[in-house]
């Protein structure tokens, strides 16, 4: 084989970095600390959040409790939500701003630990991914989108819909904790895409809470004048990306067929 010549490992990591930062890690995460746990490498255990073991030390719980997915096909169907809304909201709203995305995301997450302690739950995936569901579809609003291919509904809806989905197949308290994401999504966007509204990104009242510290811009790397890149169009080592001016932009889907077999926060 030539010394040139592209090997299929090669392609392959080259289409993994094809994805933005952030997202990337998300999914990396996700899938480095369910699998193990599927495969019984690990004990669950260890991984789920349990606020008096974190008291007592065991601060590893935290951020393993924010990306244990599960296992079967819910697992599967619910990964490939977190990459389409995360990559959704890197890179149509976010361009070069991957920093200030993973800030705000660490802060939402706060809020949604928060939220969780009184409920004892033990997981938040859920929580994270109704988080950035619902901001990815606040900011595109009256995109369709269908659940089960069935019922078509605009994205504005599609979080509740998924916290009814929630109630009915596993009970109030998976409904609750993905409630939990859906307030800490609406804070996340309150504070930073209003009140001048989506056409002026980061200008919103939470624009000097919200921009990432200089150790966190030097790690994920950032624009430091990207704070408003709506309209702009740039190469980055992981893809293009290119947000309309006057509109907008729509979804990566048109809608999500997806199932759910797992109850989250429960014994």
């Amino acid at each position: 084989m030539s010394r040139n010549q592209p090997t299929p490992s090669s392609g392959f990591m080259d289409e993994i970095r094809k994805i933005p930062p952030v997202t990337r890690t998300l999914v990396a995460a996700t899938v480095g600390i369910s699998v193990p746990v599927m495969l019984q490498l690990v004990s669950g255990y260890r991984i789920l959040f349990v606020w008096k073991l974190v008291k007592g030390g065991q601060v590893w719980r935290i951020p393993t409790s924010f990306f244990f997915g599960g296992s079967g096909f819910a697992f599967l169907f619910d990964l490939v939500m977190l990459y389409r809304n995360s990559e959704q909201l890197e890179t149509a709203w976010y361009p070069r701003r991957s920093a200030d995305y993973a800030y705000q995301l660490g802060l939402a997450s706060a809020v949604i630990l928060a939220l969780n302690i009184p409920l004892e739950t033990f997981v938040h995936y859920r929580a994270l991914l109704s988080c950035i569901t619902y901001l990815s579809t606040r900011l595109s609003p009256d995109t369709p989108m269908s659940i089960f291919g069935l019922i078509t509904i605009k994205a504005l809806y599609f979080p509740f819909a998924l916290v009814a989905l929630d109630l009915i197949q596993a009970g109030p308290a998976a409904a609750m904790i993905s409630l939990t994401g859906v307030v800490a999504g609406h804070i996340w966007y309150m504070l930073e895409w209003t009140p001048r509204g989506p056409q002026r990104p980061g200008r919103g009242t939470g624009a000097v809470v919200g921009r990432a510290p200089n150790w966190l811009i030097r790690l994920i790397g950032q624009d430091q004048e990207a704070s408003s890149t709506v309209g702009s169009s740039d190469s980055r080592p992981y893809g293009q990306a290119f947000v309309p001016r006057e509109r907008q932009p729509t979804a990566t889907t048109t809608g999500y067929n997806w199932g759910r077999g797992q109850r989250l926060g429960t014994d």
